[in-house]
């Protein structure tokens, strides 16, 4: 081999490397992506199976009740469309019915749809809300104050 071609093997092969770490990289990172809704788009949606989404959106009053053992069911709104959620663990010491809350989990097969939880963040004052599920429900027309509660 010459020269020349010996360098052109190195520079090839070192290319190769950086693809397949760079295809590495993304096939890990999109394999733990959870895009996030909140209940109207999530209704549209059509997810396969075991596709781990954030679902985001306000608990609605009168729905947060709590089962046996650490079993928490509620249900989140974006005043249009509303899921029935269920969490078995601790809630968050800010959870509370009519604040805004991200909930990461699967939605399970069903009529109506059941979104179980694995993951409950609530948000932590009286003027903050995540601005994602701000953003999608100001989209869905929902006008949100300082201290508004959603009904």
């Amino acid at each position: 081999m010459t020269r020349k071609q010996k360098r052109l093997a190195l520079i090839g092969g070192g290319m190769s490397f950086l693809i397949a770490a760079v295809l590495l990289v993304m096939f890990a990172f999109s394999q733990s992506v959870s895009y996030f809704y909140v209940p109207s788009d999530l209704e549209k949606a059509k997810l396969p199976p075991d596709t781990r989404v954030r679902l985001g959106g306000v608990v609605k009053p009168g729905s947060w009740q709590r089962g046996q053992g650490m079993k928490e069911t509620f249900i989140v709104t974006d005043t249009i469309n509303s899921i029935p959620v269920t969490y078995t663990g601790i809630l968050p010491d800010l959870f509370r019915e009519g604040q805004g809350v991200v909930a990461e989990g699967k939605l399970a097969p069903g009529n109506p749809p059941l979104f179980i939880a694995d993951t409950v963040l609530a948000k932590h004052d009286e003027t903050y809300m995540p601005k994602d599920v701000a953003d999608r429900l100001k989209a869905k027309g929902v006008e949100l104050g300082g201290n508004e509660v959603i009904k």
